[in-house]
């Protein structure tokens, strides 16, 4: 393919495959239910955030959402942070996941490192739910009471799940592979009463025993009363030292009719938790009601999914996209579970997963794209892809130059719908719609009924040029709160500090004309070189088009009183040495794609980018650990996924600090 730009036209729906969008037929729902026709997305998408009542009131009927007792009200005020959504109405998620129950695919399709490909039909699903379901019942578990997992990304995290979440009990997950301290830093929060755990997993052909650790957890938690420990690893693993322990096997098999408790529109459904790299995590509630409505909006209308479909999302049971991939039963798709190491033993791995399991859409974070692309990976050509219609990422920005391997390498028909949110809203922001192209380096539109914008220092919006996202009217998966928050005084400084009364995220974005959005990385680790901004993530993508660079990391230290120091941190090929000439050709490209005042001063070769558990660069806590903080307070190593990464970094920090 030519040299691609930002903007580039890549992909057209057809004709044909814009009619039969799920997204098309709300439209024609529209037109025929209420009169309401529009002819651009552009104008849905206007309407859903101008007419937010009843853009709501649309869905909860075009989906026919089941509830116990009927809304009073759609929305209560137009407020943020408080808007209370659909009052009066009561309603269970695990209920809705039922509903598209069928013997005509299967519920769950999961492979990983231990097993192989196991499918899991609805009729197996429901049993299993309803069995551990009374065995929690019968553990004491009531609506509001948590429930807590320490599991990887296997089918029984997903039962324990469902099962929870049909008493209206609140669940909130950790994966396996975070330290220990990680782990509790979240749960103590939160007074869990039951825990389940693995007894280990494989990862990358290594086996990691987790036995330890879950008995650690349960001296820890005071208010546990039950631990159920899943031998996973080891089939023959006992409850070994646990003081309350019992075994999966003991949950399952119970003749329990699967019944669901049904809980008012907030009712908590889960409780997700910020990186806490940098301070103890953000410990966020989200409830039934909005989550069942915007996933089903997610799901239904952006990603185009229905029954039959089969969604494979890289992930672990620790971020945000592990619900989302769940959420996947809501559509009557099919998710697609994949643990191990995606990388093992071969850049090809999770791409023989896509093909093996015929996944109509396929999604990892950024970074795996790049990982591929740098790997000269031809995916289109290595393995079968025919079943596969459409490409989502997320996590980080994804660059023109991943879109255009994609389709050069990957395939040429196929919808890529990049996607940008986070779990502080669990969804996007901005993503895909199946009506529209696909441009280079940019998300396809706006969510409906999400007002996002960019905004300037001054709190207006702004098009064409890059601004704050921020969004200006309530959305029913907003935070409920966080827990033990008195007064909502770490929420309100979280999001609407900057703008009262508006919603921001927290990312650099800029928006088109046409309504498409480029993200680029988060705004408190801005580059600002002499007195002009930049998002880092422009950046990377000038230092990574360098052939012989894999990954890249840049922080700007403003010293007080002192120039300004930008260094640049670069993981290499395998043999390639940061010598003089490369280092000159690294600096010519940052030159030439973005401007001569961001060439950084120096630049490293290192041998790993420090990253969080969900893969994303840790930009600040590295900036504040080079202007001297000590590496106590700005990073807990527990909640990174590869800690030993840091010590170039305090020897570097020692040095430029005496």
């Amino acid at each position: 393919m030519p040299e691609i730009t930002e903007g580039a036209a890549l992909w057209e729906p057809s004709t044909e495959r814009r009619e039969q969008s799920q997204m098309a037929g709300y439209m024609r729902w529209l037109a025929e239910r209420h009169g309401l026709r529009f002819d651009s997305y552009e104008a849905l998408w206007q309407w859903s955030v101008t007419e937010l009542e009843a853009f709501w009131a649309s869905l909860w009927a075009y989906f026919a959402i089941r509830a116990a007792t009927p809304y009073s009200r759609v929305l209560d005020e137009r407020k943020m942070p408080g808007a209370r959504w659909f009052e009066g109405a009561t309603l269970n998620y695990a209920e809705h996941v039922f509903r598209y129950a069928s013997s005509a695919h299967p519920a769950i399709i999961a492979l990983s490192e231990i097993r192989p490909r196991q499918e899991i039909s609805w009729a197996a699903l429901r049993a299993d739910v309803a069995s551990v379901a009374a065995a929690l019942r019968d553990m004491g578990v009531k609506p509001g009471d948590r429930v807590v997992s320490c599991m990887p990304n296997i089918p029984e995290t997903t039962v324990a799940f469902l099962a929870s979440a049909s008493l209206g009990a609140v669940w909130s997950s950790c994966s396996p592979d975070m330290g220990v301290g990680a782990v509790i830093d979240r749960f103590k929060q939160i007074g869990p009463k039951v825990l389940f755990g693995v007894d280990g997993y494989r990862y990358g052909g290594k086996a990691f025993d987790r036995r330890l650790v879950i008995e650690d957890l349960e001296r820890a938690l005071p208010t546990l009363e039950r631990v159920v420990l899943l031998p996973y690893l080891d089939p023959t693993a006992g409850i070994g030292s646990l003081r309350n322990g019992c075994l999966w096997p003991s949950l399952l098999g119970r003749a329990a009719p699967l019944a669901f408790a049904q809980v008012g529109f907030q009712h908590p459904l889960w409780i997700v938790y910020s990186s806490g790299t940098s301070g103890l995590p953000k410990a966020m509630v989200h409830g039934h009601g909005g989550i069942v409505l915007e996933h089903l909006k997610l799901m239904t209308l952006h990603m185009d999914l229905r029954p039959g479909d089969r969604l494979c999302w890289m992930t672990t049971t620790g971020w945000i996209m592990w619900n989302l991939l769940t959420a996947a039963l809501l559509a009557g798709a099919t998710p697609v579970l994949f643990d191990g190491n995606p990388l093992h033993p071969d850049t090809g791995t999770l791409w023989r997963v896509v093909a093996e399991t015929r996944a109509t859409c396929f999604g990892a974070g950024a970074a795996f794209f790049n990982a591929c692309m740098k790997a000269d990976l031809e995916p289109g050509t290595a393995v079968d892809l025919s079943a596969l219609g459409q490409i989502g990422s997320t996590g980080s920005p994804l660059s023109v130059e991943n879109f255009a391997w994609i389709y050069r390498a990957v395939k040429r028909d196929v919808w890529v719908a990049a996607i940008s949110g986070g779990t502080d809203p669990a969804t996007g922001f901005v993503g895909g719609c199946p009506l529209l192209p696909v441009t280079a380096g940019e998300m396809q539109c706006r969510l409906l009924g999400i007002s996002v914008h960019a905004f300037n220092d001054a709190g207006q919006p702004v098009t064409g040029e890059v601004g704050e996202l921020v969004v200006t009217e309530p959305f029913p998966t907003m935070p409920l709160y966080f827990w033990n928050d008195p007064g909502d005084a770490r929420y309100q400084e979280s999001y609407f500090e900057m703008f009262p009364g508006t919603w921001r995220h927290g990312d650099w974005i800029r928006f088109t004309p046409a309504g498409r959005s480029v993200i680029f990385g988060r705004s408190d680790t801005t580059i600002n070189r002499f007195g002009i901004r930049m998002g880092t993530s422009e950046i990377y993508r000038a230092v990574e088009d360098v052939p012989e660079v894999l990954d890249s990391l840049v922080v700007d230290l403003e010293y007080l009183g002192r120039t300004s120091y930008m260094p640049l941190f670069v993981v290499l090929r395998p043999g390639v040495t940061l010598d003089p000439a490369l280092v000159a050709r690294i600096k010519e490209g940052i030159r030439r794609r973005t401007s001569a005042r961001y060439v950084p001063d120096a630049v490293f070769a290192i041998d790993d980018i420090p990253r969080t558990l969900t893969g994303k660069k840790m930009e600040l806590p590295v900036r504040k650990l080079l202007l001297g903080y000590p590496l106590e307070k700005i990073a807990s190593q527990d909640a990174m996924a590869n800690p030993d990464s840091l010590s170039f970094f305090v020897q570097l920090a020692r040095r430029l600090n005496g």
